[in-house]
């Protein structure tokens, strides 16, 4: 399969399957706790064990597909993911649920790394904005259909029967991927070669644009993790929304990303050809954090629950134009260890959502306060605005390239 839109196609789907399976523990969050006695702190650590392995694991599963290829990395970590979806609904307590979910966590590190080579392969730079954007938008899209595929399934059949259902979705994709999906190959004539694929490891960690893209995601992703993670729980219970109204509320918030997704990547590939990369992909970010922050600010002092749900939403729509832009300067900053690089970034943001996961639910648990999170989360979007200052984007993470990354670069091999 050699046509760049039906990779595309196909990756999309499973960012969409991705969200589906992440979001379904916070939908069922209210009816978990209370069949399995646990309290808001343990429920923060069943979350965290998620994004504890998924970063444990980033940078091996990045480094394995810029090593072996996109096509068998993304087949194991899906169907390992999704078999761990399905355990799930067998979970008993706390301890078998912990347990559970840091493997599953394990199985779905480096999807959206080898995602990212996927892409690097078959689109040129001033096309990865886009392209990241849909990647995604069609994230957001599979939360925002979360609440309306998973809560009607819990609420007929129970939260478990969501877990077997969703797992065997990802099954599935596994195997049409397998089918239609072979590595260029570009992707796989390093297999083997260990010197070509070597981590420049000493040159990163002395780097300061490295640590200041990791810290700008960690403070993006503990946003992007408090609706993962907490906003179900948030609406209903910080703001006393009902089950059967929780669909639209916390469907929205994920509608409005997509758009955010779709637009920052447009926005920054258009300002790339304009301004050049320097500038191009650190305006979108800038702006699109800072209104974030302000959004979630504002919310924390709403009294009224549909404007409440609209400022939130409107949080992940600002917030969300940064995620295109940051896997594209991520991409081109690795070059040939843009899976191990991403993967990096990624690992950084996990940090931040393991933080989120766990502090929100001790934050509630010692101030009875939702809120105060909520606030502190503003606030932590604000700094990351403020990081794209001092980033720069066309600087390589690459020794041997001087520094600077291609403004324009096509790809090496003929597209269909």
């Amino acid at each position: 399969m050699r046509n760049k839109h039906f990779v595309l196609f196909i990756l999309s789907v499973l960012s969409i399957i991705t969200f589906l399976d992440r979001n379904a523990i916070s939908l069922a969050g209210h009816r978990i706790t209370t069949e399995l006695g646990l309290s808001e702190s343990q429920f923060g650590w069943i979350l965290s064990a998620f994004t504890i392995s998924y970063g444990l694991f980033e940078i091996p599963t990045g480094l394995m597909g810029d090593r072996l290829g996109a096509r068998r990395v993304l087949a194991r970590v899906v169907v390992w993911w999704s078999l761990f979806t399905v355990f799930t609904g067998f979970a008993r307590g706390f301890l078998s649920l912990f347990a559970i979910r840091f493997l599953f966590g394990a199985g779905e590190a480096g999807a959206y790394p080898n995602t990212a080579i996927a892409i690097r392969k078959w689109y040129s730079v001033p096309e990865r904005g886009r392209a990241q954007a849909v990647i995604w938008m069609a994230s957001r899209l599979g939360g925002a259909l979360a609440p309306f595929l998973v809560i009607p399934i819990q609420m007929q059949f129970g939260w478990r029967s969501s877990f077997y259902v969703l797992g065997v979705v990802g099954i599935i994709w596994a195997a049409v991927w397998l089918v239609t999906y072979k590595d260029m190959d570009s992707e796989t004539h390093s297999a083997g070669t260990g010197a070509h694929n070597q981590i420049p490891w000493k040159f990163w960690l002395t780097n300061l644009n490295f640590w200041l893209l990791m810290a700008m995601y960690f403070c993006y992703a503990s946003g992007v993790f408090f609706f993962i993670s907490w906003l179900p729980k948030y609406l209903q219970l910080g703001k006393g929304i009902s089950e059967k109204d929780l669909s639209w509320s916390a469907s929205l918030p994920f509608l409005l990303g997509a758009l955010g997704c779709l637009a920052g990547g447009a926005m920054s590939d258009y300002l790339v050809k304009k301004l050049g990369i320097h500038w191009g992909r650190r305006i979108v970010p800038m702006f699109g954090l800072s209104l974030s922050g302000v959004s979630m600010l504002l919310a924390t002092q709403a009294t009224n629950n549909n404007v409440v749900v609209i400022l939130v939403a409107l949080g992940l729509a600002f917030m969300d134009v940064t995620a295109p832009v940051s896997w594209a300067v991520a991409t081109e900053m690795g070059g040939k260890l843009s899976g191990t690089v991403t993967g990096a970034m990624n690992t950084a943001g996990l940090l931040g959502g393991t933080v989120c996961s766990v502090g929100i639910g001790y934050l509630i648990t010692l101030y009875g306060s939702y809120d105060l999170p909520v606030a502190i989360i503003g606030l932590l979007l604000v700094l990351g605005a403020l990081l794209w200052f001092v980033i720069d984007p066309a600087k390589s993470m690459d020794p041997d390239n001087e520094g600077i990354a291609p403004a324009v670069k096509r790809p090496s091999v003929d597209i269909v």
